[in-house]
């Protein structure tokens, strides 16, 4: 699912749970930058296209690394920051974030594309591949995200 909007829904879902502690643009942002991987891969016509950022121990860095540049950012530009109404935001909720964002990307890829070998280097493996249909997969995630953005639209309405 290269750039695609199916891995924001589970997270517009964990963000209208707890939207003081979770950032739908860090969840988001996290799960682009996994994606820069294939992308390249594609583009430059190399398979598999997903490779070391689709494994877990990948994700961990890629969430690593956009918590460093969320901190660099926030040092160096905050207006950026304040320009996306993310000043308020710890360095915490960031990593939270970006874990939730880039693990369940993974997570997500593992049951659709064969190419994904979420536990390497540890095993080539995948266990989650095929475990369920595409069009549930799909499903799931876009009913997740109707249902955060209906409680988010809820919550907002009750502020009103």
């Amino acid at each position: 699912m290269p750039f695609t909007p199916f891995h924001f829904g589970p997270g517009a879902l964990v963000h209208s749970v707890a939207p003081k502690h979770v950032s739908f643009l860090a969840f988001c942002g996290a799960n682009v930058l996994v994606d820069v991987e294939p992308l390249y891969f594609m583009l430059t016509h190399q398979y598999p296209i997903h490779r070391f950022f689709h494994t877990y121990v990948g994700s961990t860095v890629a969430a690593g690394i956009f918590v460093a540049v969320f901190a660099l950012v926030r040092r160096v530009v905050p207006r950026l920051l304040e320009t996306f109404g993310l000043r308020s935001l710890s360095i915490r909720a960031v990593a939270l974030c970006a874990i939730l964002g880039t693990c369940s990307h993974v997570l997500l890829d593992s049951l659709m594309h064969a190419d994904v070998e979420p536990f390497a280097p540890f095993s080539d493996a995948n266990p989650l591949l095929g475990a369920v249909f595409l069009n549930t997969l799909h499903g799931f995630c876009l009913l997740a995200g109707l249902v955060g953005v209906v409680v988010i639209g809820v919550r907002h309405l009750r502020k009103a």
